[in-house]
């Protein structure tokens, strides 16, 4: 009975983050805060939801395979995120937000 609640709170937590993440990645303006949306989604939904399954099926087979398919989000999704991001920085996308001027851009000083 209580490892049902904990299941279900965990399960409700991991959809509520799933959920945020799916709003971010349409509501956000520019690429680089959209991939945050994602990896929201992808770590914290991902993995609550992963625990309440893992709670849900007990000490079986199931516990086993669901860790290791929790460790392959922990790796990857990382390491994903930052080669996109440094691929898209690398390609002259910038940031929407907190963009600093080039030196184009920037006017010359006064003396």
């Amino acid at each position: 009975m209580l490892i049902d609640i904990l299941s279900g709170i965990f399960l409700a937590g991991g959809a509520f983050f799933c959920l945020v993440g799916g709003i971010g990645l349409i509501r956000m303006p520019d690429f680089y805060t959209r991939m945050h949306a994602a990896s929201v989604t992808e770590t914290l939904g991902a993995g609550l939801m992963l625990v309440g399954m893992m709670l849900h099926a007990g000490l079986t087979l199931v516990t086993a395979k669901l860790i290791l398919i929790g460790l392959l989000i922990f790796l990857a999704s990382p390491a994903s995120s930052h080669a996109l991001a440094k691929s898209a920085l690398m390609s002259g996308l910038k940031p929407l937000l907190g963009a600093t001027p080039s030196d184009d851009e920037v006017p010359p000083s006064k003396p």
